[in-house]
């Protein structure tokens, strides 16, 4: 008899060979920016080394995005499909769990999606802009992520390794794992997002139509793309939007279809009720939008790392038969 496990691993885009016809990288956007009357410095850039010295004034590329793209044997779909990630991420959340599972990545792959994944600007493989050019940038203590993405109460005192002892009760997060989610943040700037949805509209010049699947604050780049470019994108689903276009003249004109996935234990998390709330007036508005509760249709315990969580196939599953249908059906 098929256990439980064999009958999962058998559903599509769960297991078997990864098959590409092709697959490469590429950066797109930003511009050309020159900097001058700053001091040169003598820095040593490697152990022994001689010191060298370096002139910063003169021309940089500042503001590209990075893009890998995973082409699948046999196509399935007309539209390819792209990975935005969230805020002190890249996209690497989209490729492997913190436990070590296969990512989202995979799964479209397999289900035969053309799939794009993204580093935003100034974020991993896209680079960083000068610090005289954009300043300091922002980093996240583990405590503060563990928090923030409802993971548990909270992590004060608490060795990392230790964090599934403080994970919420019927969590879907590996808490055990916590330490690998940690690995990924990186930097990031709190007054660049207009820099990275020209990026974000360069890649959909390039590669579009497509799908937009994004996450956090890459929800607030998928949403304001498809309100800016409804030509450029067939669909957007947005894993727990961190904000949503506020109301404009041209608001109205919001068409796309978009599909709004959200967590559980948003009622007693501080800042969600509130961005939950945006979120619904923003649906409100336009009549091609849904809003899918995880809770409401019995599917409980996810944190705000959807793609992470142990059910996190079960929720692309979702998201993929909605775009079938959205698109195709």
């Amino acid at each position: 008899m098929m256990s439980a496990h064999d009958a999962q691993e058998l559903r599509p885009g769960r297991a078997g060979p990864l098959r590409l016809r092709d697959m490469g990288a590429f950066h797109v956007g930003g511009q050309a920016l020159r900097l001058q009357g700053q001091p040169s410095t003598r820095e040593v850039l490697a152990a022994g080394g001689e010191p060298v010295l370096l002139d910063p004034n003169g021309s940089y590329w500042v503001g590209q995005m990075y893009a890998q793209y995973f082409l699948p044997e046999t196509p399935g779909r007309a539209t390819p499909l792209q990975l935005w990630h969230g805020g002190g991420l890249t996209g690497a959340c989209w490729e492997t769990t913190p436990d070590g599972r296969p990512g989202w990545l995979q799964y479209f792959v397999r289900r035969g999606w053309d799939t794009y994944l993204c580093d935003a600007a100034e974020r991993g493989r896209a680079g960083y802009a000068p610090r005289q050019l954009w300043g300091a940038p922002l980093s996240q203590t583990a405590e503060a992520v563990f928090a923030r993405f409802r993971l548990g109460e909270s992590l004060e005192g608490v060795a990392l390794a230790d964090a599934a002892q403080q994970a919420f009760a019927e969590s879907q997060f590996p808490a055990e794992a916590f330490e690998a989610l940690v690995r990924q943040l990186v930097p990031r700037w709190a007054h660049t997002d207009a820099v990275i949805l020209d990026a974000y509209q360069a890649l959909l010049e390039r590669v579009a139509p497509s799908v937009v699947v994004c996450h956090s604050q890459g929800g607030m780049f998928g949403l304001t793309m498809a309100q800016r470019r409804p030509d450029r994108v067939r669909a957007v689903v947005a894993l727990e939007p961190a904000a949503v276009p506020p109301p404009s003249q041209d608001d109205a004109a919001y068409a796309v279809p978009t599909l709004i996935i959200l967590g559980d234990r948003i009622d007693g998390d501080v800042r969600w009720p509130a961005m939950r709330a945006r979120i619904e007036a923003f649906a409100a508005r336009h009549a091609s939008v849904e809003i899918l509760s995880l809770p409401d249709i019995g599917m409980r315990g996810n944190s705000h790392m959807l793609m992470m969580d142990r059910n996190q196939l079960d929720i692309a599953d979702l998201v993929h038969d909605w775009l079938v249908r959205t698109l195709e059906g």
